[in-house]
């Protein structure tokens, strides 16, 4: 799932979604997003993975700890997008 950040021919930068679908900056989950749902946490990691945002501007923009965000990159790398289920937890660690 790792990818370089692609520019359209209007000069945006974007890179390619978990759902296979052109993902910009505007793209993203908004700031304030309280329920994070598989895609929009995906969304946040590939987003991190291929240069939308840094790290440290994806914990700070959604208010997640390192830590949290490097458990959903590990869990995607683990077992794919299912293992951001938070249901079904226990089945991937």
């Amino acid at each position: 799932m790792l990818q370089a950040q692609k520019l359209d021919k209007q000069g945006e930068r974007y890179v390619i979604g978990p759902t296979g679908t052109r993902l910009t900056l505007e793209d993203l989950p908004p700031a304030n997003t309280q329920r994070w749902v598989i895609r929009r946490k995906a969304e946040v990691v590939a987003a991190v993975r291929g240069g939308l945002l840094s790290l440290e501007q994806a914990c700070e923009r959604y208010t997640l700890t390192s830590e949290e965000f490097v458990t959903w990159q590990e869990a995607i790398d683990r077992h794919g997008l299912a293992g951001l289920r938070t249901t079904r937890i226990q089945q991937y660690r």
